[in-house]
């Protein structure tokens, strides 16, 4: 029996999975005999034994009526009069005091609070109220029409084309709603929108077919400033390299191409740096060499007239222009490439061995660089073109070839209903591939075969049915009623949730057999799915929202404040997490790691910044952590630093962070005309960060929300701006002490994770609600919240690992149904989908 055989034949009513909670009997899958309860362990996310209503009312009136009556309204929260027998009415209302009492949040340390087994019976019974109405009515909610975002889009025509694309050259960023670009009420289509993506689509349709008519292009990369180029700058470039970059780029035609190296310059008088050395820089395509220059060190001691000098900066012409021979043409097939400009390291020592001084970031109008550098690459192309090529795109597009003119529309109906099928999620209609046979017709009259498919492509992938996931309602369904969704619809829902992309042809094929709703064979795609490497977008695409790991990109230290910060530490921060968070996921470990881990994934740079001996090279691998305080997620220098000030360490922002994203118990906005930390202070500036919190806190307006936060930064304040350990705050030495918001004490890095791993039921609820909340492209609310504790239950047993989560999100009722639509008309997209 699968795993989700077994769930379901527990406990399922109306789609959701339910532990009864019923006077006498312990909650749970199976019931006791009355007088045999058995109390849940606390924090728990099984509901224990349950009280009755009187008993219920007694625990209101004895530690909440005290500040939430008619009188006080503390936080607008009136329970004085509700209510108790009957929470379904206002399930919103109760799901807000059982999160709180859950979390330890309430009642507040200061006032009288219950045993633990009392709040755990209380918060039992009253949880289980709302998850048998829930179970009874189901409100699954209802999805938005779904525009493919920037990255699904990416990754939509790379698995439809076998073609990868830069999306983000193409298309603009997607707004975020609830921490997620996925979110389908916010994906809206502009007509400026629209023009970018009929841009994308022409663009991209002449990449996939190879369209012959491609004129040269300029591209341009620019290497960022901030990248110090001493040292291997790529796993993909060869060993005794360093500097420059690897551009992976996608070559239209056979054809000749031209690659012009610009090197870096100082700011003030356009002098190539450490021109006076003698450099040799390869040209690299796919790892071999195509060419060597030598550069510099022409004009030490010559007296040739362009290496006069002259100006202020006595600067000869050779300095300015020498890297104007650094252009190169080369033929290429078409087809992606990896474009490769590096230097030839000249140290005779083995990589890694360099000196752990690192020279400065380009931050001074004077820096005078020790080394040569790259600043951009420019690449032009293709001239003289000879063809299309063989290239993985057009073998997944042309399946067959007409042997004559009577044979070009069979088999372009052919070609097309195999795009058309992947593209639209479903087998297309004879509607559907008549629409792209005219466009088809429409190209093959301006040009040939292979230009009336191009034509066709384009208009495929604008395609309303390709840009949105549009869910239409079944007939028969009252409006606002719950039913669940079919198996095209279902696929993918899980595609998109586990892939960022659309099925492929395994979990199609399931989908329209209608076996994908059966459990054995819904577990088994879940599997299989998450076994395959393009699972890896869940974790980079879930993991860098969630953990604001994407905010890494636009961070800027402070030079002067954090002078060992630059963009190696920077790509190699977001590396660590992300290569940590995929084994995780793939080794299926269980979801307190991720705060626990004694392990995580460096190269030199990162191990040199973080103290690790031993680690040598530009790759990453796995590496162990000995140092408690470094264990699991909060010891990563991506948390650390995009939870920080660009001159300084913020307890707020990280206790801000920690509440939202491990805890899920965000403070609210601050009040309006909140003073700045130190006018908060009273124009005296204390010793420390902790004396300067203090201070602010002394302002009622800020003191409720602080005192929650506060202790919570500071347990990482041993940690700098940019994830440095230290000890000392200037001359102030570190106090890392602090309390959860339950009171629980707690001293350094080390042991507010031990506090956290005693409280992991809140972080592993949290981390389920967000992924929730990315599976369905909405925000999870209080209808969800009854799912959000089966789920938990379900994984429980299997020590929350990420299957058993991932497993209990595909089979909840917010993931398998959907509410009809409230009014008649139907959507804007099924309308644009007709």
């Amino acid at each position: 029996m699968s795993r989700l055989s077994r769930v379901a034949s527990q406990a399922c009513i109306g789609g959701l999975f339910v532990a009864i909670a019923m006077p006498g009997f312990a909650v749970g899958i199976e019931a006791t005999a009355p007088g045999a309860q058995q109390p849940a362990p606390p924090h728990s996310t099984a509901a224990p034994a349950a009280p009755d209503g009187p008993d219920a009312r007694a625990f209101l009136d004895t530690y909440c009526l005290a500040c939430h009556n008619e009188r006080l309204r503390t936080a607008g929260l009136v329970l004085e009069g509700r209510d108790i027998g009957h929470v379904a009415g206002d399930a919103e209302t109760w799901e807000k005091v059982a999160r709180k009492l859950r979390s330890g949040a309430m009642p507040p340390p200061e006032r009288r609070r219950p045993e633990p087994a009392a709040l755990d019976a209380f918060v039992g019974w009253l949880e289980g109220e709302l998850d048998r109405e829930a179970a009874a009515h189901p409100r699954p909610g209802r999805i938005a029409d779904h525009r493919l975002n920037r990255f699904e889009y990416g990754n939509a025509v790379r698995d439809l084309l076998d073609l990868e694309i830069d999306a983000a050259a193409l298309l603009p960023a997607d707004e975020s709603d609830h921490g997620f670009d996925n979110i389908a009420d916010v994906l809206s289509m502009s007509p400026t929108l629209l023009g970018r993506y009929l841009f994308a689509a022409r663009r991209i349709s002449q990449l996939a077919v190879g369209d012959p008519t491609v004129g040269p292009a300029v591209e341009t990369f620019d290497l960022s400033r901030g990248l110090r180029q001493d040292e291997r700058m790529s796993e993909d470039l060869p060993y005794g390299t360093r500097g420059g970059a690897l551009i992976r780029h996608y070559f239209p035609l056979d054809g000749d191409y031209v690659v012009k190296i610009r090197l870096g310059r100082n700011f003030t008088n356009s002098r190539i740096r450490a021109i006076d050395t003698r450099e040799e820089i390869d040209v690299l395509l796919d790892g071999a060499i195509v060419s060597r220059f030598t550069i510099g060190g022409e004009c030490v001691a010559s007296d040739e007239p362009h290496c006069a000098r002259s100006g202020i900066y006595r600067t000869a012409p050779y300095h300015l222009t020498a890297d104007d021979a650094l252009e190169l043409r080369f033929p290429a097939p078409a087809g992606m490439h990896d474009l490769g400009v590096a230097f030839v390291r000249k140290s005779v020592l083995t990589e890694g061995m360099a000196p752990t001084l690192l020279p400065p970031r380009h931050t001074s109008s004077t820096y005078e660089a020790p080394r040569m550098d790259v600043d951009t690459i420019r690449l032009e192309g293709p001239f003289d073109p000879t063809g299309p090529g063989d290239t993985p795109s057009r073998r997944r597009i042309f399946i067959c070839r007409p042997a004559g003119a009577v044979d070009e529309e069979p088999c372009a109906r052919r070609i097309l209903q195999a795009l058309a099928r992947r593209a639209y999620r479903r087998p297309a209609s004879d509607g559907d591939i008549e629409t792209l046979l005219g466009f088809y017709r429409a190209g093959r009259r301006e040009g040939d075969f292979e230009r009336g498919i191009q034509e066709a492509l384009a208009r495929l992938l604008v395609s309303p049915r390709f840009l949105f996931r549009i869910e239409r309602d079944p007939e028969g369904i009252a409006a606002g009623g719950a039913y669940p969704i079919g198996d095209l619809d279902l696929a993918s829902r899980l595609s998109f949730f586990l892939w960022s992309s659309i099925p492929d042809d395994a979990l199609l094929d399931a989908a329209v057999a209608g076996t994908l709703r059966e459990p054995d064979v819904l577990e088994a795609q879940v599997r299989r799915m998450l076994a395959d490497p393009r699972a890896a977008a869940l974790a980079r695409n879930f993991g860098g929202q969630w953990l604001h790991i994407r905010n890494l990109r636009a961070v800027d230290p402070d030079a002067s404040a954090y002078p060992d910060f630059d963009d190696n530490l920077r790509e190699a921060f977001e590396r660590e997490t992300e290569l940590f968070l995929e084994s995780q996921m793939r080794e299926d470990r269980p979801l307190e790691e991720l705060l626990t881990a004694r392990h995580t994934f460096l190269n030199e740079r990162l191990a040199r910044f973080y103290g690790v001996p031993h680690v040598y090279g530009a790759h990453f691998r796995r590496v162990p952590m000995p140092d408690p305080n470094r264990a699991g997620l909060l010891g990563h220098g991506s948390i650390l630093t995009v939870t920080s000030y660009s001159t300084r360490t913020s307890p707020v922002v990280r206790g801000k962070y920690l509440l939202d994203n491990i805890l899920g118990a965000p403070p609210p906005p601050p009040p309006p005309n909140v003073p700045a930390l130190e006018e908060a202070a009273g124009g005296e500036e204390p010793a420390s960060m902790r004396e300067l919190m203090a201070a602010h806190r002394r302002n009622a307006a800020c003191a409720t929300c602080h005192r929650r936060m506060d202790p919570l930064g500071f347990a990482l304040e041993n940690f700098d701006g940019i994830g440095r350990w230290r000890t000392m705050d200037g001359m102030t030495p570190i106090d890392a002490s602090g309390a959860l918001p339950d009171g629980t004490a707690f001293d350094g890095p080390a042991e507010f994770r031990a506090a956290l791993v005693e409280r992991r039921a809140e972080f592993v609820r949290t981390f389920t609600e967000k992924l929730l909340t990315y599976a369905l492209g909405r925000p999870v609310g209080h209808d969800d919240m009854p799912a959000v504790r089966a789920i938990l239950r379900a994984a429980e047993p299997d020590s929350y690992r990420w299957s058993s989560l991932i497993l209990g999100i595909v089979e909840s009722a917010p993931f398998r149904m959907r509410a009809a639509r409230a009014e008649t008309g139907g959507s804007e997209g099924e309308r644009r989908a007709q």
